[in-house]
């Protein structure tokens, strides 16, 4: 049986990597592939299962997903940008939280993850059927990198379809939990696991992955061990279990600084900031990097230089977002620190700044950062404010003072009152314009504030109130007869 797409199926298995190159007016799912096997023979050699393997990756970094939009959306529906263009096709309404279940970023986003879910679906079940055709390691590999993905799409899901785990311990509807590969419609029908069961399947597949991970692969652009184990600290942090991320971290941060994995990946900071964010970033800070190239990019409209950066400087960005003025870009503990390295990944641009963190020309082949060390860093820093605060102090300082070597975090900031605060504060600037700002503002329990810009204005969305997440996909609710909406 071959694999056909059409506009009735939201799930659809390459059988290598290939990229959908998206405009405004064209849904990747309605675009059927150059090539296909029958699905008999996709997993017939060890160089075809490789490429189905490198196939999963492809399906997590296309443009919909996290090459490049689902990133923006998460840091454009927080208070550190605003909007600069009238284009409802570059997330003016996720801005405004003026989202319906037929928005294309609803919908195009739920069919980009669940596309990648079905790849790593497939690749888990079809290398378990050929297993005999590869050695028993790299068998293993190929399955753990798989559900290493699966995990980080699900995760992903959650961040914005389904509400927060601190809500009631998980107890919400979450999202269709699909385990199985899907080659036809016959499986669509499948009701809303809760957060609280999504969140221990995302778990389950990270801690089957983690022994059967490669101890370290050549450069971060695939699951390593040491990958999986940064991984759960974010999932950790995001349930609240603060002892599981001090757990988790400790395998790969040393006990005093510099801090570094020890074993595995030997991943620690950069000495500069500025090495982080050079396009093709695989340093020894990048745990998980998704890699783009001339004829590999994320496609038009969704790429993170086009969105962030000027047009003036040559990467031909579009200046779509600028950083707002009353969030982190003009909070003191930024806007005072002059010689913070950080500030050179902004600039100004008539009367407004912008981030420069990602800087290629147009196709705007700017890797894609999934995980950085440093957040790993902030994560164990937050989950140990309480039981060790000498520790998360070192960890606070090891970020902040790799950026701005001089300062020194003024006494108050650092009483156990304050310093949980001043942590969340270093991670915004840390972090800035690499999707964190709504998942943080959702598992702290907080609210998202309300903006306002040449383009319009976006309401206060207080915690869980209408507008808090996103609806279901139009299309899910109508191909999925088991399906409810929030």
């Amino acid at each position: 049986m071959k694999i056909k797409i059409n506009n009735k199926v939201k799930y659809l298995f390459l059988v290598a990597p290939f990229f959908f190159a998206t405009s405004c007016k064209k849904d990747f799912l309605n675009a059927a592939p150059d090539t296909s096997l029958p699905i008999e023979d996709a997993f017939s050699n060890p160089s075809r299962i490789l490429s189905q393997v490198n196939g999963v990756y492809a399906g997590v970094k296309n443009g919909q997903f996290y090459g490049g939009r689902y990133l923006i959306y998460n840091d454009i529906r927080g208070e550190d940008f605003v909007v600069n263009k009238p284009n409802g096709v570059t997330g003016l309404d996720t801005w405004r939280f003026n989202l319906t279940s037929n928005t294309n970023e609803v919908v195009n986003l739920w069919g980009a993850v669940y596309a990648a879910v079905n790849r790593a679906n497939l690749v888990i079940e079809g290398v378990n059927a050929n297993a005999s055709l590869l050695t028993p390691a790299v068998a293993k590999q190929y399955v753990a990198e798989a559900k290493f993905l699966r995990a980080l799409c699900y995760y992903s899901l959650l961040q914005l379809y389904a509400k927060p785990y601190i809500t009631d311990n998980g107890a919400s509807l979450g999202v269709p939990l699909r385990l199985k590969g899907e080659k036809d419609l016959t499986g669509n029908d499948l009701k809303r696991s809760t957060v609280a069961e999504v969140y221990t399947q995302i778990l389950k597949d990270l801690n089957e992955a983690e022994p059967d991970l490669a101890v370290s692969l050549v450069g971060p652009t695939r699951a390593s061990r040491n990958t999986a184990i940064a991984f759960k600290t974010r999932v950790y942090l995001s349930m609240g279990n603060l002892p599981a991320v001090v757990t988790e971290a400790n395998k790969i941060v040393s006990a005093t600084a510099p801090f570094q994995a020890t074993t595995g990946a030997t991943y620690k900071l950069e000495a500069n900031i500025a090495t982080v964010f050079g396009g093709t970033y695989v340093g020894a800070e990048a745990v998980l990097s998704l890699p783009m190239a001339d004829l590999d990019a994320p496609g038009t409209q969704n790429q993170l230089a086009y969105y962030y950066n000027v047009t003036p400087n040559g990467a031909g960005g579009n200046e779509e977002f600028f950083l707002n003025p009353t969030g982190i870009f003009g909070n003191a503990a930024f806007a005072a620190a002059s010689t913070d390295a950080r500030k050179s990944l902004t600039t100004v641009s008539g009367a407004n700044t912008y981030l420069t963190k990602f800087k290629r020309p147009s196709p705007y082949t700017d890797y894609i950062p999934v995980i950085r060390y440093a957040e790993v860093l902030l994560n164990l820093a937050e989950a140990t404010v309480v039981t060790d605060p000498v520790r998360s102090i070192a960890l606070l300082n090891a970020v902040r003072q790799r950026s701005n070597p001089g300062y020194v975090f003024p006494a108050t900031d650092l009483l156990p009152a304050n310093l949980k605060n001043t942590i969340l504060t270093e991670r915004r600037i840390e972090l800035l314009g690499e999707g964190f700002r709504s998942p943080d503002v959702m598992r702290l329990g907080a609210g998202f504030v309300a903006k306002s810009g040449s383009q319009g204005t976006a309401p206060a969305i207080p915690f869980n109130t209408a507008g808090y997440i996103w609806p279901i996909s139009a299309n899910e609710v109508q191909n999925n007869k088991l399906i409810v909406q929030n």
